[in-house]
C-alpha cells in the first residue's frame, strides 16, 4: 500500500475540492482511476497523509480538522482506516517513534563483611555499612538508539571489572556494550574492586560485584516508558572549591622517592602558614539531566558536580547517597531508589575538594547539610528545565594509547629492593607503597584510555576514564560544539590522575608516578583532543573556538595602541597569547599554572569564592590569570626605542603564606628592575634598582603597576596615581633588549602591555579607573572592617554596665552569680577558674548548686562561649542542667547545644528532657563557635521556651514532659550525669523560681 493507492480512494470518496487550475492528481499517481478529472489537495490534508518523518498530523481528529470542508461521518471513518492503513506500512523514522526512559537502582551493599576498601594511601576493613550501597541506571531509547548510563557508589573501578558488567547486560538486552556507560562516583567509602596504593581489591566483591551492575542496566532498559528529558545548570560556587595549593618555596616536601620536588600539594590545612594560593581554577557547574512521564511526573534525575567527595564512616555511599535522597524529597518524590530514581554523577574534581583552604574551616558543616545545600542548588537547576518530547541521541566510543611513567633503572632497582623487604606484607610507609606501584607501572608499561562522547539533543556529555582535573573539564565545555555540556570521570574503568602538563613540574600526590597517577605528562593533552574530536563526531559539528573577550579595560589598553598585550587568559601551553594582532606570544618557563582568578574576578576563596565578570574580560566570561611559582614570562619585541611603558597587574599570596620575600615584576629592555617586596606583616613595597617605595599595601589585593622609561628618565606608578611613586635617572642599557616578566615572584601576573612610548599620568590615571578596582577595593575595605568590627565584639568577653546587677536584682532572681569569682552556695567541679578577665572558664569541670524553692515553674538567664566544634561530638555541650546528681538516666532539665546526634539539633540551642523520656527541641539558629551569646531558659509546667540573643521571638516554645519536677540540684557547664561539658566559657548566671515573660526575657539581654 501506498501514498497514491490512498490518495486514490480520497478521490473516489470525493474528499478533494475541485479546482480549473490544478494539475490533475492522476497524472502524479502510478494508479489513476479518474484520469481527467482535476482536483486541489488541501495542504494540510496532503501533509496529513504523507508518511514524512517530523508529520504533527497522527490521529483521527487531526486527519478530520485537516480537511477544508466538513466531513460526514461515514466519510471521516473510511478517511482513518484508509490513512491507518498508510501509516501503519510505512515505516516510522526515529522521530516519529516515542521518546521513551527507564530508570532503576540495585542495591550493591556487600553481602560480607567484613570487606576490603580502597581510596586512601593503606588498605581498610569494613565491618558494617553506614548507609546502603547503589548502583543506579538511567536507560534512554530515541526509537533508533538506546543509551544506558550507570553510576556507582564505588570509589574505583577497573576497566575489566566494567567490561564483565556490560558483557552481561548486553547478552541479555541485545544493547551493545558500545552503548553502555558506568562510572564510579568516587565514593572514598565503598567497597575494593581494584587494587591501588597500599589497597588490595576484595576478591568476594570483585566476583560478585559485575552481575549487580549488569542487573542495574538490564532493568533500567525493561522499565523503558515514553517519557519526555531535558537539562539544565547552575553555579554551585560554595561547595567546591581546588585542594591542590602552591607551597611557599622554603616550605617544599620531599617525595616518597626522597627528593625535594612538592611545590602543589593537595589538603594543605585551612590557613596554612606554607601555601600562597591554589594550583588550578574550579569548575562550579551543578548540572541536572532529568527525565518525566509524558505528563510530568518525576521518573528520574542525574546529577553532575566537580566535587571529590565529602568524608564518611565504612561503608557509605557519601554525599552521592545524600544527595539522591535529598533531591528526590525536594521534588516530592517517597525515595531516590525506586520508581523515581535519583544520582550524582562525578564531575572533573582531581584537584577539587569541599573544603576552602583559604577560609577558617566551617566547624557546623557535616555530611547532611552540606549535601542538603547541594540537593537545594540541584533544586534550581532542575525548576530551569526546558522539557523535550523527543531528542535524537549518539555515543561515539574512542581509545587513546598511552604510556605509563615507567622508572629507569635506578628507581626501579630502589623498588624492588623495598619491595622485597616487605616479604609479601601490606606496604604501609609512603616509600615502600610507591615502591610497589614502581614496579607495577614498569611491568604495564602502556595502556589505552576509554574515552566516550554521548548527545541528547543539544547536551553533550564527556565519559573520561580518568581523574581529571576542573581546568581540564572547563577546557571541554568551553569547546564541545552545542554548548550544553558535561563532564563524568572514572567512567568505564579508572587511569589516574591527568594533572595538565604544566602542573607536573610543581610535583606533589597528584603526579607521583602510581597506578593512581602514572599516564605519560601529555596524557591530558592528547585525550582533550581525542575527546573534542569524538564531540564533533557525534554531534557532527565543529567545536566552538576559546574566544577572549574584552572589557571596558581590554578595550582601553588597546585603544591606547601598545606594542603588546599579553591578558594571560591562556588555558593551555608553554605561551601566551598576544592580544595585539602583529604582537608575539610570550613564552613561559616551568613552573606555573595557568587559569586561576584574574584581577577583577574575585579571589576563588572565602567572600570571594564566586567568580563574576569585570570591566577585564566582559559580562560573559572570568578574567583569568597566570601563577608564577618558579617559573616566568619572557618576550622579544625586537626594539622599543628610548622611549616605553610596561603596565602590568600583580597579586603576591595569601595573606595566611605571608613571609619577608622578594621577586621581579618586570626587567625592563633598558635595564630597569621593578621588584616586590614583601612583609612578613603581608604589606608590599616596590623597588626600582634599589630604591624602595614608602607606600605598604596589602599583599593579597590586586596592585597595578607601571614602569615608565622617557630616555633616561624612569618613573614607577602604582594603582592608578599620577604622582609617581618612584622615580630615577637611570641609563639605558642599549643591548639589553628582552623583557622578563615574573622571574622569581611567588604569585599571579594578569594584564601585561607594553607601549613604544611614554604613557602620561592622566592615561594610567584613566586605566586605573576603568578598571573599577579602586572602587571595588573601598567597597571590600569597609566590608572587611565591618566583619572585623563585627567579630571582635562577637569574640570579646562582654563588658556588663554597671547597672547590669540591678537590672536582674529587678526582676527578683533566687540566685544571681556573675561568675566573675567563686559564687556563694555553688562549688567547682572539675576544674572550673573564674577570673574578673574571662568569668567562668571551663575545661570539662562544671559549677554544682541547690536552690529549694524551685517548683514546676523557673527561668534561667547566663551569657555562654562555646569552643567545640559544632560537628565534634553528639551533643557539642550542656549549659545548664536541673535533675538529681549522677543519674545515669538523666532526668530533668538540660539547656545545651545540639551535635551530631541528631541533625536538626546540630549547633543550634537544645532542650532535653532526659534519656527516659528522650524528647529534645531545638531553635533554628545556629551558633557559631567562638562567639558570646546570650540565652533565656523558661519552664512553666509542660511548656518549654527559649530566647536567643534578645530576639523577639523565641527560639524553642513547645511542650515537653517534664522528667524531675522536684529536683533542687542544678549544674553549669555540663549535664546532671556530667555527659558533654563545656569547653568555653559562662557569665551572669541568674536563676529564677518562677517562669519569666517574654518581656522579661529580652529585658535581661537588652540590659
Amino acid at each position: 500500500m501506498n501514498q497514491s493507492f490512498v490518495s486514490n480512494w480520497l478521490l473516489r470518496l470525493g474528499l478533494f475540492r475541485q479546482s480549473a487550475a490544478a494539475t490533475t492528481l492522476a497524472a502524479r499517481s502510478e494508479s489513476a482511476s479518474q484520469p481527467n478529472s482535476a482536483w486541489e489537495v488541501p495542504e494540510t490534508l496532503r501533509l496529513a497523509v504523507t508518511p514524512k518523518a517530523a508529520s504533527p498530523l497522527r490521529s483521527a481528529a487531526a486527519l478530520h480538522r485537516a480537511v477544508r470542508t466538513p466531513l460526514p461521518c461515514a466519510w471521516t471513518t473510511l478517511l482513518v482506516v484508509a490513512v491507518n492503513a498508510v501509516i501503519a506500512a510505512a515505516p516510522l523514522s526515529a522521530a516519529d517513534q516515542p521518546f521513551r526512559a527507564g530508570a532503576a537502582v540495585v542495591d550493591i551493599t556487600p553481602l560480607k563483611f567484613p570487606v576490603i576498601a580502597n581510596g586512601m594511601f593503606t588498605e581498610r576493613l569494613a565491618t558494617q555499612a553506614v548507609d546502603r550501597l547503589h548502583a543506579r541506571c538511567l536507560a534512554l531509547d530515541d526509537g533508533s538508539t538506546k543509551l544506558a548510563l550507570c553510576v556507582v557508589d564505588i570509589c574505583l573501578m577497573p576497566r575489566d571489572v566494567v567490561d564483565r558488567a556490560k558483557d552481561i547486560a548486553a547478552k541479555a538486552t541485545g544493547l551493545g556494550p558500545e552503548r553502555m556507560m558506568i562510572s564510579a562516583t568516587h565514593t572514598h567509602s565503598g567497597g575494593s574492586v581494584m587494587g591501588c596504593l597500599g589497597s588490595r581489591a576484595d576478591p568476594d566483591y570483585t566476583a560478585w560485584l559485575p552481575a549487580k551492575l549488569a542487573e542495574a542496566i538490564v532493568a533500567a532498559l525493561k522499565n523503558l516508558q515514553p517519557a519526555r528529558i531535558g537539562w539544565a545548570s547552575v553555579d554551585a560556587w560554595e561547595h567546591t572549591h581546588n585542594r591542590v595549593w602552591i607551597r611557599r618555596p622554603e616550605t617544599m616536601l620531599v617525595d616518597p622517592f626522597g627528593n625535594r620536588t612538592v611545590r602543589a600539594m593537595m589538603q594543605p590545612g585551612y590557613l596554612s602558614p606554607d601555601i600562597i594560593g591554589p594550583s588550578g581554577p574550579v569548575d562550579p557547574g551543578l548540572s541536572v539531566l532529568a527525565v518525566q512521564t509524558p505528563e510530568g511526573k518525576p521518573l528520574a534525575l542525574m546529577g553532575n558536580y566537580s566535587q571529590h567527595y565529602f568524608g564518611s564512616p565504612l561503608l557509605s555511599a557519601d554525599c552521592y547517597g545524600a544527595f539522591s535522597r535529598h533531591i528526590a524529597k525536594l521534588l516530592g518524590q517517597a525515595s531516590s531508589e525506586g520508581p523515581f530514581v535519583a544520582m550524582l554523577s562525578q564531575g572533573t574534581s582531581g584537584d577539587l575538594m569541599w573544603m576552602d583552604f583559604g577560609s577558617p574551616r566551617k566547624p557546623d558543616l557535616t555530611l547532611q547539610t552540606y549535601s542538603e545545600a547541594l540537593a537545594q542548588r540541584g533544586l534550581e537547576a532542575y525548576q530551569r528545565i526546558v522539557w523535550h518530547h523527543h531528542v535524537p541521541l549518539g555515543m561515539v566510543q574512542k581509545t587513546v594509547p598511552l604510556n605509563y611513567r615507567v622508572p629507569d633503572a635506578e628507581r626501579l632497582a630502589w623498588a624492588k629492593q623495598r619491595v622485597a623487604a616487605l616479604q609479601g606484607k601490606l606496604p604501609t610507609k609512603l616509600p615502600d607503597i610507591y615502591a610497589q606501584e614502581a614496579i607495577v607501572l614498569h611491568e604495564k608499561q602502556k595502556t589505552t584510555v576509554l574515552l566516550q562522547a554521548i548527545r541528547i539533543g543539544d547536551l553533550t556529555i564527556s565519559a573520561l576514564e580518568t581523574e581529571t582535573y576542573a581546568i581540564t573539564g572547563l577546557k571541554l565545555k568551553a569547546q564541545a560544539p552545542l554548548g550544553a555540556h558535561f563532564n563524568i570521570e572514572l567512567a568505564n574503568g579508572e587511569e589516574g590522575y591527568i594533572p595538565p602538563p604544566e602542573i607536573h613540574p610543581l610535583g606533589g600526590y597528584n603526579t607521583w608516578p602510581a597506578r593512581s597517577a602514572g599516564l605519560e605528562v601529555q596524557a591530558e593533552t592528547k585525550i582533550v583532543e581525542a575527546m573534542l574530536g569524538a564531540l564533533e563526531e557525534v554531534t557532527g559539528r565543529k567545536r566552538r573556538a576559546m574566544r577572549d573577550e574584552h572589557g571596558a579595560y581590554a578595550k582601553a589598553v588597546l585603544a591606547a595602541k601598545p606594542a603588546a598585550y599579553w591578558r594571560l587568559n591562556d588555558v593551555d601551553g608553554t605561551t601566551a597569547a598576544n592580544a595585539v594582532a602583529s604582537g608575539p606570544p610570550a613564552k613561559i618557563s616551568d613552573g606555573f599554572g595557568w587559569y586561576l582568578p584574574g584581577v577583577g574576578s574575585g579571589t576563588g576563596i572565602g567572600a570571594g569564592e564566586k567568580l563574576t565578570a569585570s570591566a577585564f574580560s566582559g559580562p560573559n566570561q572570568i578574567n583569568r590569570a597566570v601563577h608564577l611559582a618558579g617559573g616566568d614570562i619572557r618576550a622579544d619585541l625586537g626594539g622599543v626605542g628610548a622611549s616605553y611603558s610596561i603596565a602590568l597587574w600583580f597579586w603576591l599570596g595569601e595573606a595566611s603564606g605571608a613571609t619577608e620575600r622578594t621577586g621581579t615584576l618586570v626587567a625592563g629592555p633598558g635595564g630597569e628592575s621593578l621588584t616586590s617586596q614583601q612583609s612578613k606583616d603581608h604589606r608590599v613595597q616596590l623597588v626600582l634598582n634599589g630604591a624602595a617605595s614608602q607606600l605598604g599595601m596589602r599583599a593579597d589585593d590586586w596592585h597595578f603597576a607601571v614602569l615608565v622609561r622617557d630616555g633616561n628618565a624612569v618613573r614607577v606608578h602604582w594603582d592608578g596615581g599620577e604622582k609617581p611613586e618612584l622615580s630615577a635617572m637611570l641609563p639605558a642599557q642599549k643591548a639589553k633588549q628582552n623583557l622578563v616578566f615574573g622571574h622569581d615572584l611567588q604569585g599571579k601576573l594578569d594584564e601585561i602591555a607594553v607601549f613604544n612610548r611614554a604613557l602620561a599620568p592622566a592615561e594610567i590615571a584613566a586605566l586605573w579607573k576603568v578598571s573599577g578596582i579602586g572602587e571595588e577595593r573601598a567597597k571590600q575595605a569597609a566590608a572587611r572592617e565591618h566583619a572585623e568590627r563585627t567579630a571582635a565584639e562577637r569574640t570579646a568577653p562582654p563588658k556588663f554596665p554597671a547597672d547590669y546587677a540591678a537590672a536582674i536584682a529587678a526582676l527578683k532572681p533566687a540566685l544571681h552569680a556573675p561568675l566573675d569569682a567563686q559564687p556563694k552556695g555553688m562549688t567547682s567541679e572539675g576544674g572550673a577558674q573564674l577570673s574578673p578577665a574571662t568569668f567562668a572558664a571551663f575545661q570539662a569541670g562544671r559549677l554544682r548548686g541547690s536552690a529549694d524553692k524551685l517548683g514546676a515553674a523557673f527561668s534561667v538567664s547566663l551569657w555562654f562561649r562555646n569552643e567545640t566544634p559544632n560537628d565534634a561530638s553528639l551533643v557539642t555541650a550542656y549549659l545548664f542542667s536541673r535533675g538529681p546528681n549522677g543519674n545515669k538516666q538523666a532526668p530533668g532539665d538540660h539547656l545545651g547545644i545540639g551535635g551530631t546526634y541528631r541533625r536538626e539539633l546540630t549547633g543550634r540551642l537544645m532542650v532535653f528532657n532526659g534519656n527516659a523520656a528522650d524528647q529534645a527541641v531545638a531553635g533554628q539558629t545556629v551558633i557559631p563557635p567562638g562567639t558570646w551569646n546570650h540565652a533565656v531558659f523558661i519552664r512553666d509546667g509542660r511548656r518549654v521556651r527559649a530566647y536567643l540573643n534578645g530576639g523577639a521571638k523565641p527560639e524553642i516554645d513547645a511542650e515537653i514532659e517534664a522528667t524531675a519536677p522536684g529536683s533542687r540540684e542544678f549544674f553549669l557547664g555540663a549535664r546532671s550525669d556530667n555527659f558533654a561539658p563545656l569547653r568555653g566559657y559562662l557569665a551572669q548566671f541568674a536563676l529564677f523560681d518562677r517562669a519569666l515573660t517574654a518581656e522579661e526575657a529580652k529585658r535581661l539581654h537588652a540590659a
